[in-house]
């Protein structure tokens, strides 16, 4: 083969069609068009720290891969976090930014990264951009790359092909094969099962309604409010709007048909609160959340319960409600280790990197595990 590695400025330079037919399943986040249309709503642009320079390998003209990459000149956004990291190469008068980031922007959700020729084996992909990576980033003048949230598989033929591994844990819901959500309830023990219910029935009790849409059954309005409903949220928990703008809502996540879903509570009539999800063949993916009021057990019943509900009816097999909150444990959704994994150019930071990681795995993994027992199922309570 007569390999080239290019970086391309932007995913419009690949054309839909082209970059479709390498794409695997439907993973909604590798879809051109969410992409694409981060990238025109403003949200992943120089001037947001996310400088698209998506790597595509050929072999003469033909494209056996694609890679959505991003110069990073900050870590806000991506759920793995190395500040720690940042601010050793400081203090070694070093510059930890640019980095070059394999990721999905503001999304924690664990999934392909690499798009492929179907004819071409994803690990034999995965060691040539290894190998090549030491010129790239010297061309580039990134510290490092990192690849976050691939699927098991992919972080095997990075870590063989000489990356460093970095385990984390997320709460996921698996589907046992429920037949309904009080299917799902008989599974836990009768106090959890009671103060779940208690939840469920204080939502009702202050009138309020949830319904569950997706993208084609959601007007303008609809996505207006849920903007509106995203940026408070933002605004109380970190002092600004969110990574996300108006135009994303309007514009990219509303046509993506029946691969986004929304919860909204109303009453009286009036949305009052409102969760988006993504969603493929297998999984839900529970990604934002917002309120004009705060309700007793309503976020609850809007990322989590209207979730598992979905998942029971439509018979998905997991539902990742996102990242971080072990409040999700009581509610039946399972530490699951996900995966990032990391090269740095430096010869003696990257062993420094490879060191922390391997210690860091042992109490991930003891974190994971004391976890596990803390479930609300009948067995993990001896009930």
């Amino acid at each position: 083969m007569n390999l080239e590695l290019e970086v391309l400025n932007s995913v419009a330079d690949i054309p839909a069609a082209q970059w479709e037919a390498l794409r695997r399943d439907d993973y909604p986040f590798l879809r051109h068009d969410f992409l694409l249309g981060l990238e025109q709503a403003d949200c992943t642009t120089a001037a947001a720290g996310w400088e698209p320079a998506h790597l595509r390998l050929k072999d003469q003209s033909r494209t056996l891969a694609i890679l959505p990459t991003w110069l990073k000149t900050h870590s806000y956004g991506e759920y793995v976090f190395d500040w720690a990291w940042a601010d050793a190469w400081r203090r070694m008068g070093l510059e930890y930014y640019p980095k070059l980031l394999t990721a999905i922007p503001f999304t924690p959700a664990t999934g392909p990264r690499l798009l492929h020729a179907e004819d071409v084996d994803a690990e034999f992909i995965w060691a040539t951009l290894r190998e090549q990576m030491p010129a790239l980033a010297n061309s580039l003048g990134v510290s490092s790359w990192h690849v976050l949230f691939p699927r098991a598989e992919d972080a095997r033929s990075l870590a063989a092909a000489g990356m460093h591994t970095r385990h984390q844990v997320q709460f996921h819901w698996y589907n046992r094969g429920y037949e309904s959500f009080d299917d799902f309830l008989d599974t836990f023990s009768s106090r959890k099962r009671k103060s779940l219910r208690r939840e469920r029935r204080r939502v009702t009790e202050q009138g309020l309604t949830l319904t569950m849409r997706n993208g084609t059954e959601l007007s303008e309005d609809d996505w207006t409010v849920f903007h509106r409903f995203y940026q408070m949220t933002y605004a109380k928990r970190s002092g600004h709007g969110g990574y996300l703008t108006r135009e994303f809502f309007l514009e990219v996540a509303a046509n993506m048909g029946e691969q986004v879903l929304m919860a909204l509570a109303e009453k009286d009539g009036v949305p009052v609160a409102g969760a988006l999800y993504f969603c493929d063949g297998e999984t839900l993916y529970g990604r934002y959340w917002g309120c004009s009021r705060e309700y007793d057990c309503l976020h609850f019943e809007t990322c989590y319960y209207q979730g598992i509900d979905y998942c029971i009816r439509h018979g998905l097999k997991r539902f990742d409600p996102g990242a971080q909150g072990e409040h999700k444990i009581q509610r039946g959704f399972e530490p699951t280790t996900t995966l990032s994994c990391h090269w740095v150019a430096n010869p003696e930071l990257d062993a420094a990197v490879g060191n922390f990681t391997q210690q860091e795995q042992a109490h991930v993994e003891e974190y994971r595990k004391d976890a596990m027992g803390l479930l609300p199922f009948k067995e993990a309570q001896g009930d």
